[in-house]
């Protein structure tokens, strides 16, 4: 049943998984059809009853597609002149565009990020430790590799400090710095093994024109099973009215989407939702937030890695758990309701791959769980939606789901130790 509202345009950026994610949750709950801006046209989004794709070549670039979106809203205003309009994004580098043309946007859209003096305290990450030690949340030992200067024919980067040893695992300190650079080897996470793959890895960037900081974090040990994500949503009074957690069962090894989870269990973790409370609370903080935590596989200690100021890309396991995100952030920016503290951990197996691949990676005790789940029917995946479901619809999601299995079989053909 479509709950009363009202009336409002979703206009979100991208056309991946988490944008589709995003059109559906607010068609789960709103009966409207979003608007995707996009300069490609993935399997994600092709032959959706629920969304109007709006081809823009330039919108990787951040000012032209400023300029867009402002062209869209004129285009809708002149037709619907009232008609709130709200504009929504799931990557950093889009969040980051977003933040840098806030002022311009919002003449026209409800713009639902952080400000942007939160985001730059949350990203850095220097500051995400100091405040996370602050409530309570313990952090790999981190090292930064600052690049400003690399220009410089003297510049050298600086080697490790002498508590850290190898492995580590490296990763741009703001992913919005990295998202569009380009170079070959290039990958979304690096798993570090010696001080010659690291010299390799600071060159090729150097050589690629990243200017910005990389961070080499000292790994934790620890399968894909030990890694956990937190979403929330901090409504403009401060109430943390969405908190969700999920336990990663399998993650993506293809080198560009290494780390994302594709299968997850979600369950009441009290010991990381509360201290993600505190840190919320702690920066003032308002929107959509995500937290990356591992559990150390020697002595189940948690480790909070990251915090992205966005909801993520698998915001649908919030479904799963029992609160629709889009619920929260419609009642609280369009229909400007006060909702209570809320809470979502019901027992839910949220999957991005078919049911035969993710048998083949998970222990038999936690495939019991997942059996269980799957005959009780508490299983959510974005993309099988009966309300966009035609036959050519269905096939291409089907077409995604081999991509998987291919993927699996080439990067990941067995399930190891570490996760690489």
């Amino acid at each position: 049943m479509l709950k009363a509202h009202r009336p409002f345009q979703p206009v979100i950026l991208g056309g991946d998984i988490g944008a589709y994610a995003l059109a559906r949750e607010l068609n789960d709950s709103f009966g409207c059809t979003s608007i995707l801006v996009t300069a490609y046209y993935p399997r994600a989004i092709q032959e959706s009853r629920i969304l109007t794709r709006r081809y823009f070549k330039r919108a990787n670039e951040a000012e032209p597609l400023a300029h867009e979106l402002i062209r869209i809203a004129q285009g809708i205003r002149r037709k619907q002149p009232t008609l709130p309009l709200l504009l929504l994004a799931n990557t950093d580098w889009r969040i980051d565009a977003l933040s840098r043309f806030r002022p311009q946007l919002e003449d026209y859209y409800i713009v639902p990020i952080p400000q942007r003096r939160t985001i730059d305290q949350v990203i850095n990450k220097q500051n995400f430790a100091r405040i996370a030690h602050s409530v309570g949340m313990r952090v790999p030992t981190t090292f930064y590799q600052d690049f400003s200067h690399a220009d410089d024919s003297a510049w050298q980067p600086k080697p490790l400090p002498n508590d850290m040893s190898f492995p580590v695992v490296a990763k741009p300190a703001d992913s919005s710095t990295y998202e569009q650079l380009s170079f070959p080897g290039r990958q979304k996470v690096y798993r570090i093994e010696n001080q010659d793959q690291l010299d390799r890895l600071w060159q090729a960037l150097r050589r690629a024109g990243f200017r910005s900081t990389f961070l080499a974090q000292q790994l934790i040990p620890g399968d894909d099973t030990c890694m956990y994500s937190v979403t929330a949503y901090v409504d403009r009074r401060g109430t943390v009215t969405m908190m969700s957690a999920a336990h990663v069962l399998l993650q993506e090894h293809h080198p560009a989407m290494l780390g994302n989870p594709c299968a997850m269990i979600t369950e009441p973790l009290p010991e990381l939702t509360e201290p993600a409370q505190r840190f919320l609370q702690r920066v003032d903080y308002h929107g959509f937030a995500n937290f990356d935590v591992k559990r150390d596989a020697r002595d189940g200690t948690f480790y909070f890695l990251e915090i992205n100021p966005r909801i993520g890309r698998n915001s649908y396991y919030c479904v799963g758990a029992g609160i629709n995100p889009m619920d929260v952030l419609v009642d609280d920016v369009i229909d400007e309701k006060q909702r209570p503290e809320g809470r979502a951990d019901r027992l839910s197996l949220y999957t991005l791959v078919p049911r035969f691949l993710l048998r083949r990676y998970v222990q038999p005790d936690t495939w019991r769980t997942i059996s269980s789940l799957y005959r009780s029917g508490n299983v959510v995946n974005p993309l099988h939606n009966p309300r966009d479901a035609s036959l050519k619809r269905r096939r291409r999601i089907m077409a995604i789901e081999l991509g998987l299995v291919k993927k699996f079989r080439t990067y990941y053909p067995q399930q190891t130790e570490t996760g690489f």
